[in-house]
């Protein structure tokens, strides 16, 4: 009878523990919901570091606006009035007689000037500062794309993080309930004499220890909830299986040949080293003389009397600096000294890019590696598992066997997991390693940010109440609104 008591014990113990290893093993994946161009769509639409780094493109198109008017005329009004009031003593004779006159010398008169400025002449300073300025919104522009490529790649690692962490709070939770069941049938070996009460106590460690699992993973996927929530701008909801991986250059050298040629630091690195080359022209330029051509028209009129006066003016200025204190001289070697330093550090930037390119191949390459280690490492652990089961329910393993043999199993599946993560964001760190990683060119369905759009209506300076001035108006009281 013990016999028979034992067999059927052990039987429902292997029932009961092959049930829960199947639910163990085969963890569905979510509900296909929000996708991973959802997420990407979402971080650029809703990015405050995008909408920061637009704002400051809109900022350098108007320098160039501002630069551009230093060599367009200018015309200011100027108005005042004037009371002069007082008495003026008067004396003098009359037939003979001493006589003293007392007279009200007060009067109102009114001032109205224009006046017009231009500069004729500047040795090129002003052109040079225009072009400089137009390099800049250039090399902003390029920063833009960076700064893009970076709020994509946080939308990818964001999507796989979630993904990645609610797959770990499924895997713990079946791994607990695989625990319990473990614990129960060293409970029943325990009452038949099987096994000692060291082997329950063991069953009753590794429970505690896979509770303690389950808690930290669910605290990991709220963290990358709000970690998605802070990169997409809204919740995530349930995640679909991500798509294929991107197409990636596998050759390094051409990789690395395209980064040098057209990543966006590159691009930006070029254009500083144009503006800091102008600016060198610039101050050259500012030693030497310049041309200013400027009028005036006036008209002056005192009120309660008849009189008034209009003038006018024209005056051609011609000067130039003869000692400023070693001003200017001190800021042309400045400039020197800035250019050097923007050429370095081109250099120093396409080492980087370069080094980027190679650090991130490899990463994929050694993800993919691991991807297929993890898939062979869960096969050998399943088959390792389920002998060592069936061995301890033949007597000749412990439970700590099992045990172990168990963790193995849960630790390869959580590899895989991770793996499959790191490969999807190391494949998209290769893109933005190459510069390819952009709304435009992953065709997400946006509506795509336009950079010369706000330059084209305010690179002349338009008159506030022109139609290009109110034209600008509109578009930033859209922003406004937007933000």
């Amino acid at each position: 009878m013990k016999m028979l008591r034992t067999h059927f014990r052990l039987n429902a113990w292997r029932s009961r523990v092959l049930a829960v290893a199947v639910s163990t093993l085969a963890i569905a994946g979510p509900a296909a919901s929000d996708t991973l161009a959802d997420a990407l769509a979402g971080a650029y639409m809703h990015s405050g570091l995008l909408d920061q780094n637009r704002a400051l493109l809109r900022a350098a198109d108007e320098d160039v606006a501002i630069a551009a008017s230093s060599l367009r005329p200018i015309l200011n009004w100027q108005a005042n009035a004037t009371r002069n009031f007082g008495t003026s003593g008067v004396s003098g004779s009359t037939s003979g007689v001493a006589t003293f006159t007392e007279v009200d010398i007060a009067s109102s008169t009114a001032n109205l000037s224009l006046i017009a400025q231009m500069r004729l002449y500047d040795a090129g300073a002003s052109r040079f500062r225009t072009a400089a300025a137009k390099e800049t919104v250039l090399a902003t522009r390029a920063g833009l794309l960076g700064i893009e490529q970076q709020v994509l790649l946080n939308a990818v690692s964001a999507f796989m993080t979630v993904r990645q962490a609610s797959e770990f709070v499924a895997l713990r939770k079946s791994n607990l309930r695989l625990l319990t069941e473990e614990l129960r049938a060293a409970e029943d070996r325990f009452e038949v004499g099987e096994v000692t009460r060291t082997d329950v106590a063991l069953a009753e460690a590794r429970l505690a220890q896979a509770r303690s699992g389950v808690a930290a993973s669910e605290r990991d996927l709220q963290q990358a909830f709000e970690f998605y929530r802070s990169v997409v701008g809204r919740a995530p909801g349930t995640l679909a299986q991500p798509p294929k991986l991107p197409r990636t250059e596998g050759d390094i050298a051409a990789a690395k040949d395209i980064a040098a040629r057209g990543h966006p630091t590159m691009l930006a690195a070029q254009h500083r080293v144009s503006v800091t080359d102008l600016l060198v022209k610039a101050a050259k330029a500012d030693l030497l003389p310049t041309v200013s051509l400027s009028g005036r028209l006036q008209m002056q009129e005192e009120f309660g009397a008849p009189d008034y006066r209009e003038s006018g003016s024209v005056s051609l200025d011609i000067g130039g600096p003869i000692y400023s204190g070693g001003r200017l001289s001190a800021v042309e070697r400045r400039a020197i000294a800035q250019r050097d330093a923007a050429r370095g550090d081109l250099h120093a930037k396409r080492n980087d890019v370069v080094r980027n390119v190679g650090n991130a191949i490899a990463d994929l390459r050694a993800t993919q590696v691991q991807l297929e280690a993890s898939d062979r490492q869960i096969r050998a652990a399943r088959v390792a598992f389920r002998g060592v089961r069936e061995e301890a329910a033949l007597g000749a393993r412990t439970t700590l066997d099992v045990l172990d043999a168990e963790q193995e199993l849960l630790d390869a599946q959580a590899a895989r997991i991770q793996a499959e993560a790191s490969q999807y964001v190391a494949a998209y760190s290769v893109l933005a390693s190459m510069g390819l990683l952009t709304a435009e060119k992953l065709n997400l369905d946006v509506q795509l940010y336009d950079p010369a759009a706000y330059y084209d209506l305010a690179k002349d300076g338009p008159a506030k109440l022109s139609r290009q001035g109110k034209q600008l108006d509109k578009v930033l009281r859209a922003l406004g609104k937007d933000e």
